[in-house]
Formats: structure tokens, sequence, C-alpha cells
């Protein structure tokens, strides 16, 4: 069965609420019938999007067409209060400004039922050259709002008057049900306005395992483009973007088309100055990596494998924890140092006086026949928990004597019965609790 056929067996007709998602519309309208509010209530975007796709989903953004959120979520509450049910509501609809979530107009905001609610108007934007600010912002029309978003499939409204979905750009329930990323309008104009939604696309388009549109490949591409992400989105955005795609099932296809689009070094961006030379197609040789060392620790389903919480190690270039940068450098220096250990791990033989450089001031008084377990044990408790993530990089760079006749899966299963046999000696040797 194809991926798009799946889609289309996926995607409900009709939204299904659940109990407490039914109780926060009915408040909703009778606060507008209590008030006597003129405007209408429409959920908005990723909600819409995911109970559609019968996933649930605890953050409902409401929009309204002629009427601020702040002064909405004011009326909500007072009406709740009014009717003995404002302990439920934690939060007191104060602006929230949050340029992380793309929110720049007066947004309010609440916990309601253990549901995140936000509020704000229906809106029309137009963007400066080198900002992805909007430069003007005004009340829009159901259509304008649905347009200026990121992509038809976050596009869909769900009014609660009517208890129907509204497809404003006719084409957002086609492309759930086919299993598509397009853009609203035209490709390039919605990424010049925003470019961060290039790589909202990318993740939209791995999360749901979705196809990305061709004319939108064309135009994330572009010098354009990539240009505008270079001058307009902050690194901590695309930081945070890059994180939610390691953090899926689907980094490596995630990688993969950051690098078909060649928006790599876009993204992982490299100092004015650096040594050595990066060679010519080393993105594609970090993706291949990155899948290797994936499909490695799926084969090895290591229930005490600890892998780490971070990405990439430049903080300059994705804005991440500078603990976590420092935590991949220091993988990579014990992984080289597994490296000159694994023979003798793996064969239980002697380390001989010359084979290792790194603690040889460490072990020069320590008998040959001793030499493995030491120098384990230091470099154990100088990587501590994050041991078998070292022991696995450098398994992936470690020589296993592969033939031509060999395909990559047994190339892979190589590696994982190396790293058994390495972990296996590491433990026998009671290093790990040095």
């Amino acid at each position: 069965m194809s991926v798009a056929t799946q889609h289309v067996l996926q995607v409900r007709d009709k939204i299904k609420l659940s109990d407490i998602e039914r109780r926060i519309f009915d408040r909703l309208l009778a606060s507008l019938r209590h008030f006597n509010l003129q405007t209408q209530v429409r959920v908005a975007g990723g909600w819409v999007r995911d109970k559609l796709l019968a996933k649930d989903c605890y953050d409902i953004d409401i929009a309204l067409d002629n009427m601020m959120g702040t002064e909405f979520a004011h009326k909500v509450k007072e009406y709740l209060v009014s009717i003995g049910e404002g302990k439920d509501v934690r939060g007191d609809g104060k602006i929230k400004s949050n340029p992380d979530r793309s929110k720049h107009l007066e947004t309010a905001t609440m916990r309601w039922f253990d549901m995140q609610i936000d509020f704000v108007n229906l809106r029309s934007e137009e963007y400066i050259e080198n900002s992805r600010i909007p430069s003007k912002q005004s009340f829009g029309t159901p259509e304008e709002d649905a347009c200026r978003r990121d992509l038809t499939i976050n596009s869909l409204f769900y009014n609660i008057h009517t208890d129907s979905v509204e497809d404003y750009t006719k084409r957002g329930i086609s492309d759930l049900k086919s299993g598509r990323i397009v853009t609203p309008l035209p490709p390039k104009a919605t990424f010049l306005d925003d470019p961060l939604r290039v790589l909202r696309a990318i993740r939209f388009g791995v999360r749901f395992e979705f196809t990305l549109d061709e004319d939108l490949k064309v135009a994330a591409a572009c010098d354009d483009v990539k240009d505008a992400l270079a001058a307009k989105v902050s690194k901590e955005r695309i930081g945070k973007e890059v994180d939610l795609m390691i953090s899926g099932n689907q980094a490596v296809k995630a990688m993969t088309h950051i690098c078909d689009l060649t928006l790599f070094w876009n993204v992982f961006s490299l100092p004015p100055v650096f040594k050595p030379a990066i060679s010519d197609g080393c993105e594609r040789l970090c993706v291949a990596y990155l899948d290797t060392a994936w499909n490695l620790i799926h084969l090895l389903k290591e229930s005490t494998f600890k892998v780490p919480v971070v990405n990439y190690i430049i903080v300059d270039s994705l804005k991440q924890k500078g603990e976590d940068a420092k935590m991949v450098l220091d993988l990579h220096r014990a992984s080289h140092k597994f490296l000159s250990l694994i023979p003798c791990l793996a064969s239980n033989e002697d380390l001989q006086p010359d084979d290792v450089d790194w603690m040889r001031g460490l072990i020069d008084d320590v008998s040959i026949a001793s030499r493995v377990r030491v120098l384990t044990g230091f470099l154990l408790r100088e990587i501590k928990d994050l041991w078998r993530v070292a022991l696995l990089v450098s398994i992936l760079l470690h020589p296993i004597g592969i033939n031509d006749t060999e395909d990559e899966s047994s190339q892979l299963h190589k590696r994982r019965d190396l790293f058994n046999t390495v972990e296996s000696s590491i433990i026998k040797l009671g290093a790990w609790m040095a």
C-alpha cells in the first residue's frame, strides 16, 4: 500500500471532539452570547490538521475575525468566573509575544482543562525585505489568513459555530489526503515572506511522511530564498527547527532533504575562517554517517543505550546550549580513544606499549596485561554514562574488513556484532564501574 493511500484512509471527513474540547467550545460560544459579541470563532492550523488525521492535540489556536485575542480571552475568563468555573482556568490572558512560535500579534494564552489555548485575530501581514517580522498587520478575512500561512495542510479552520471544517485554500483537505506538502501561495513568495517556512515544510514532510511539492523544492533551493534564510531568520529559530527534526523518527530523511535542497551550509553555517578545508560532498558524508548510526542503533536494540539530547556542535550556527556542544566534542574525542582499544577489547589481547599515545604517562608503570583495563577505566570515567554513544561512533569509524561481495546489510551486521563484542568485554572487565 502506498503512503498516499494510507493518508486517504486515515483522514477523517469530520472532526470528532473529545468531551473536554466540546465543553471548551460550548463555553466560548456561551461567552459570545453572554456579552453579545459579534465575532466568529474558529480553531486554526495544527489542531485541525491533527484532528483530521485522528491524532491527539493539546494546543488549540483560536482565531477571531474582528476582535483582538486579549479582549476576547478576558471576556471568556470573566464569563467562566460568573458561572463558577474560573478555577478551571490558569493564566490571566496577558499579552504574550512569542517570536519563537511566529506569533507577532497581540496574543492571549490560557491553560484550560490541561489544554493550551491561544487567542489571536485573523490577520493579513506584509513583510519588509530583511526581516521575518511583519511590517504591517491588520485584521484579515479567513481567506487572507489562510493564504498567509506556511502550508495548505496548516491553513484549515474549524468553525465552532457550524461544527465544520473550512478549507479556504481549496486544497488543504485534498493535500492532507494525498500526503503532499504545498504552500497556499506560490512557494517562492511564501518563503521570501518568511524563509523559516522552508525548514517547516521539511519538518512536516518527514513528520507525516508526506511528499514535498516539486515547485516547492525548486523555490526552496533557489538563491533568493537561501539568501533570505540567512538574512531574515535568527540562528535560534533555525536551531529550534533542526532540534524538532532530529527529535523525530525521520532525522535522516530530514537531513537528506536539507542536502537535496542545497540548504545544508545555510543551516549548518561555518565560521569565516576554518581549517582544514571542507571537501566536496562533505554534507553527503555527514548524512551517510547519520544514516549508518541511526540504522546501527535500531539494529542493536540496546535498552540501556543512552543517546544524548543534542543535535549539532556548532553553537554559533544553531544557537544551541554550550553544554550540548561540549558533549558532542567530548564524545568525538572519546570515540577516537576507543578506536585504539577496540582491537584489544574485541580479541582479549594485551595492549602493546606503543599502541596508545593518549594516556602514555598514566600507564608507564602499569603491566601490559592490565593496560586495557586501566585505559578503558580512565576512558569511561571521562565519558561516564555516554560511553555507549562514544563506542557507537568509534564502531562506525573502525575498519571491519569489508569485501566487495558484501551488501550494506551484511556490513551493518558486522558492526553490530563488533559493538556487542566490545561492549561485553568492557562489562566483563568491570571497567564501566570504575
